[in-house]
């Protein structure tokens, strides 16, 4: 296998795309939709990370999806799906859910309250997985460190970060890596290079062959974790 040119670049949330509708607006990390980049369409497996901000009561109509992995994560209020299968249910902050599409289904995304706004995370991979939709769906308890996710059908890992002001921890090597900070400020110290660089929420660092680094809360922060073997 040829060796992998060590890079880090980072991704400001004011640089993301951003899609606005009726009472729904995205911010995405990678081309979607009418938004396209050549030099932006993914990360190893993962094809997109979207923040999703939902009014209450407002929500997307059924949509369909075939062959990726997807992967949700609520920051703020209850986020209810259907689909054509005739699953239904709600997805809480704390819980993560993935979506394996297999060879298609169609479903919905609303909030499920008419008076708090909704907020989350959905991230998308190329599937390896053939065959019927399935779901899995998982509380992730917090703790310290990496705390794992959901298991996905691609060659990743999700971790959730969520660390008090001062706190540190220290991400092991991977050929890729991408951090996309949720909440609070984290200083990415790349020791290696023995560099640092502030991450905000929205904003992403990807890790090309850049070995361990440590991540280090400046104050109360939150941040998700894709360890990536390709």
């Amino acid at each position: 296998m040829p060796e992998v040119e060590a890079m880090i670049e980072i991704h400001r949330a004011g640089d993301r795309f951003c899609t606005v509708g009726e009472g729904v607006s995205t911010w995405h990390s990678f081309s979607y939709g009418a938004h396209y980049d050549p030099a932006n369409v993914g990360f190893g497996p993962i094809v997109a990370i979207n923040t999703e901000h939902v009014e209450a009561g407002q929500g997307y109509e059924a949509h369909r999806h075939a062959d990726v992995e997807i992967v949700t994560w609520v920051l703020q209020g209850v986020l209810r799906h259907d689909d054509s299968t005739g699953h239904s249910g709600t997805i809480r902050v704390g819980t993560a859910q993935r979506l394996s599409a297999g060879t298609g289904v169609e479903h919905s995304e609303r909030n499920a309250s008419t008076e708090v706004p909704l907020a989350f995370v959905q991230m998308m991979l190329v599937s390896e997985r053939e065959g019927e939709p399935e779901y899995v769906q998982r509380e992730v308890v917090p703790g310290t460190g990496l705390v794992p996710t959901v298991a996905v059908h691609a060659p990743a890992e999700l971790f959730v970060v969520r660390l008090a002001a001062g706190d540190i921890v220290t991400v092991p090597a991977s050929r890729r890596s991408l951090i996309h900070v949720t909440a609070g400020s984290i200083q990415l110290d790349d020791n290696a290079r023995h560099s640092n660089t502030v991450l905000q929420p929205g904003d992403e660092a990807r890790l090309t062959a850049a070995g361990e680094y440590d991540l280090r809360a400046i104050g109360a922060a939150d941040a998700l974790i894709w360890q990536l073997q390709r």
